[in-house]
C-alpha cells in the first residue's frame, strides 16, 4: 500500500508539471510596457529582449506557417521563467477559478486543490539560488516501485555467478576508476575511466501534452521464473576441481597455446598489460573541457569518417561533438584507434548507439567485442539495460555475436521520436542482464564448462560398471519401468515429478468415470440428450465412447460447423483430394466412433484438429469456410479447456 501511495503522488505531480508546461507552451506573456511600473528599468530591458525573441520564435509562427515554430519550454530557460512565473501564476489561479463550474469533478479537485500547493512549490524552486531544477546534472530518485530491487543472498555452493561492480568515489586527476570484485580466481581488474567535463545523465525532455515516459524496468521485460530446488554439488568436490583446473592453467599447454580462445581473449590481456585503455568521452556545455578530450574527440571523428565512409562527415562531427552524445573510446599509444558513440535516454531506460568502428589497421583482434562488453558493463552502472542501434547490413553480422537481435523487445512507444532512423539500415536490440559482468564473461562460461565437464568425470568413473543384460523381453515381457533397469538410479536419474501428456492420456484411458463426469458437464443440446437418453449410466466400457460422443454432437450443433459435416463432394470440388491428402470431417469422426476407434483422447483431438488444418490449407483467409474453421477451432477448444482436458 505504501508503494502504491508514492506511486499516485508521483503520477500526480508528473501530470501537474506536465500542465504546467502546456501553459506555458501556449501562454500570451504580457507586453514590456506592462511591466514599467512594477520593475526596474535593468529588468524590463532584459525582458524585452526575451518577449522579442518569443513573439519570433513562438507566438508568431503559431499562426503564421511559414516561420519555424518552437516551444517555449524548449527554447527559453531560467530568465525567461523567473520573469514571468508570478504573473502566470495569479492570471492561471484566476482562470481555474473562473472556469471551475465547467470542470469534470475529477479535474476540479486535481487543479484547485493539488495545483495551487504544486506552484507554490516550484515558486520557491524557480527563486531558489541552489536549486535542483537548474542543475543539467540532476537525477531525481524514481519511485520505490521502478525497479524491483534484487535480494543479495549468498549464492550457493559451487555456484559459479558474476560478481557486481564496486563503484568507488571518484580519484584523483577527474578520472573514475571502476574495479570488478575477484569473485573468481584468475580474475585481474578492470579499468573503465570517465573523463572531466563529461555530462552524465542528461536527459530529453517531452512536450508537455505528449505522452507520459516511465521508465523500462527489468520486472516490465523479464518474465519471473520459479527456480526449482536443485541437489547441489558438495563444496569439497567443487574445491577440489578448482584447484585442479588452476593448476591446469598454471602448468599444462594450454596456458601458452589455448584452443578456442574467446574473440576479446587477446584485447583482455593487452588491457591488463597497459596497451589499451578505454575512456568514456563526451562535449560539454556546462562545464569547461580539457584539451586533452577536445583531441580525443577529433581522432574519434577522424576514426568515425574513415571507417563509414558512406556517412556524411558533418554529421558525424555533429554527433561526436553534440553535448547530449558520449563516446566510449579504445585508446592506444594514447590515440584513439576505436569507439561507440552513443546517447542516453536516462527516463526512456535504454541507449541508441549511434556510430561503432575500429580503426581497420587494428581489426580482427577482439578490440571490437571487448569495447561492446566494457560499453554493457558501463551501462549497467547507469542502470540502463536497453540498446537499440541500426546496423546496415555489413554490420549486422557483429551486431549479432554482440547478443542484438532483430526482435524488439521494448514498446514502439518507448522509443519513436527519440533514436534517429536512417535509411536502408534494420534496427537492432540488445537487452542487457544486470546480473553478469560481460567483460568478464567468457572467462566464467570457460570455467563453468570445465567444472561441469570435470564432474561429468568422475560420475562415470562412479557409475562405470557393467552389468548383465535384461533377459525379461525373451520370457515374454514387452513394456518395463525405467527405474527397474540395473544401474539406472545410480546414474542420477530420477523420473519426472510432473505429469507430462502421455501420463494424463494413461490417466485417462484408466480413469474412465471421471472422464465421463467431466463430458456430462457440457451437455447442453436437446437433441444430443435424445440420443442418450439410455446411457446415463454406461457401462465402465463404454463410458469414453459416450464422452466423446457428446462433443462430437456439440461440434455438429455449432452455427459454424455446417462446411464440416460430411466429406468434400468431389464432383463440387474436383481438385479437394489433390492438395489435401488426409482429409477429416465430422461424419467420419462419428463412424470411427462407433466403431471403436477412439480409445483415448490424443486421436479424438487429432482427428479434430485435421479438419481445421485442411480447411485453412485448402481455403483462403477471406472465405467464409476459413472464418468457420477459426470459430470452430477456438469454440472446440474451449469446450475441453473447461473440463481440463486441454494442454496447449
Amino acid at each position: 500500500m505504501l508503494n502504491s501511495g508514492i506511486n499516485q503522488e508521483f503520477q500526480t505531480l508528473n501530470d501537474l508539471a506536465k500542465m504546467f508546461l502546456h501553459c506555458l507552451n501556449h501562454w500570451n506573456f504580457e507586453a514590456p510596457s506592462a511591466r514599467r511600473q512594477v520593475a526596474t528599468v535593468d529588468e524590463v530591458s532584459a525582458y524585452k529582449i526575451n518577449y522579442t525573441r518569443w513573439l519570433v520564435f513562438c507566438h508568431v509562427p503559431a499562426f503564421c506557417d511559414s516561420l519555424p515554430h518552437f516551444d517555449t519550454t524548449l527554447v527559453f530557460g531560467r530568465t525567461l521563467l523567473r520573469a514571468v512565473f508570478r504573473s502566470v501564476y495569479s492570471q492561471l489561479m484566476d482562470k481555474c477559478h473562473s472556469e471551475r463550474d465547467r470542470m469534470p469533478p475529477e479535474k476540479r479537485i486535481l487543479v484547485l486543490t493539488h495545483f495551487p500547493k504544486f506552484l507554490c512549490m516550484l515558486e520557491t524552486e524557480v527563486f531558489a539560488t541552489n536549486s535542483p531544477i537548474w542543475d543539467p546534472d540532476f537525477k531525481p530518485e524514481p519511485p520505490s516501485t521502478a525497479t524491483v530491487p534484487m535480494e543479495t543472498k549468498s549464492p550457493a555452493v559451487g555456484a559459479v555467478k558474476f560478481e557486481k561492480l564496486i563503484v568507488p568515489a571518484a580519484e584523483k586527476g577527474g578520472f573514475t576508476t571502476v574495479n570488478v570484485s575477484p569473485g573468481f580466481a584468475g580474475f585481474g581488474k578492470k579499468q573503465l575511466r570517465d573523463s572531466t567535463g563529461l555530462s552524465v545523465g542528461e536527459k530529453r525532455t517531452a512536450p508537455a501534452d505528449g505522452p507520459s515516459c516511465s521508465r523500462i524496468s527489468a520486472s516490465e521485460t523479464k518474465k519471473r521464473r520459479t527456480i526449482e530446488p536443485v541437489e547441489d554439488v558438495p563444496e569439497d568436490v567443487v574445491t577440489k576441481i578448482v584447484a585442479t583446473l588452476e593448476g591446469v592453467d598454471m602448468i599444462g599447454p594450454e596456458a601458452v597455446f589455448p584452443e578456442n580462445a574467446p574473440r576479446d581473449e587477446a584485447a583482455k590481456q593487452e588491457e591488463k598489460q597497459g596497451i589499451i585503455q578505454f575512456h568514456v568521452v563526451g562535449n560539454s556545455l556546462t562545464r569547461p573541457v580539457s584539451k586533452q578530450v577536445v583531441l580525443w574527440l577529433i581522432g574519434l571523428q577522424n576514426v568515425f569518417s574513415h571507417q563509414l565512409p558512406k556517412m556524411p562527415k558533418e554529421y558525424i562531427t555533429r554527433m561526436v561533438f553534440d553535448a547530449k552524445h558520449k563516446t566510449l573510446a579504445l585508446m592506444k599509444d594514447n590515440r584513439p584507434i576505436g569507439g561507440i558513440c552513443f546517447r542516453m535516454f536516462q527516463t526512456q531506460g535504454f541507449s541508441e548507439i549511434v556510430f561503432c568502428a575500429v580503426t581497420s589497421s587494428e581489426q580482427v583482434k577482439g578490440y571490437g567485442s571487448h569495447l561492446m562488453n566494457h560499453l554493457k558493463d558501463y551501462h549497467i552502472r547507469q542502470n540502463i539495460t536497453h540498446f537499440l542501434t541500426f546496423a546496415d547490413e555489413f554490420a549486422i553480422g557483429y551486431f549479432r555475436k554482440q547478443g542484438f537481435s532483430k526482435d524488439i523487445k521494448i514498446p514502439r512507444s518507448m522509443y519513436q521520436g527519440y533514436i534517429k532512423d536512417y535509411e536502408g539500415a534494420t534496427l537492432m536490440h540488445c537487452e542487457l542482464n544486470s546480473r553478469i559482468v560481460y567483460t568478464e564473461f567468457t572467462a566464467v562460461v570457460r570455467k563453468q564448462k570445465k567444472i561441469l565437464e570435470k564432474l561429468i568425470e568422475m560420475r562415470q568413473e562412479d557409475v562405470e560398471k557393467v552389468h548383465p543384460g535384461l533377459t525379461c523381453f525373451k520370457e515374454g515381457v514387452r513394456v518395463i519401468p525405467v527405474e527397474s533397469i540395473p544401474g539406472i538410479q545410480e546414474t542420477g536419474w530420477k523420473p519426472v515429478a510432473r505429469n507430462t501428456r502421455v501420463s494424463r492420456v494413461t490417466e485417462e484411458c484408466n480413469d474412465p468415470d471421471t472422464l465421463y463426469n467431466m463430458f456430462k458437464n457440457v451437455l447442453n443440446a436437446v437433441c444430443f440428450l435424445k440420443h442418450f437418453t439410455k446411457l446415463t449410466q454406461p457401462r465402465a466400457g463404454n463410458r469414453w465412447v459416450v464422452m466423446v460422443m457428446m462433443f462430437v454432437f456439440q461440434v455438429k450443433n455449432h452455427s459454424a460447423a455446417w462446411p464440416f459435416l460430411k466429406p468434400v463432394d468431389k464432383n463440387e470440388v474436383p481438385d479437394y483430394y489433390d492438395h489435401i491428402k488426409f482429409p477429416m470431417d465430422v461424419k467420419t469422426m462419428s463412424d470411427r466412433l462407433k466403431a471403436g476407434y477412439y480409445t483415448i483422447r490424443r486421436l479424438f483431438i487429432a482427428d479434430m484438429t485435421r479438419i481445421f488444418t485442411n480447411c485453412r490449407l485448402y481455403n483462403s483467409p477471406d472465405t467464409e469456410y476459413y472464418r468457420c474453421a477459426t470459430a470452430l477451432e477456438k469454440y472446440f477448444q474451449t469446450r475441453m479447456r473447461e473440463q481440463g482436458l486441454w494442454d496447449k
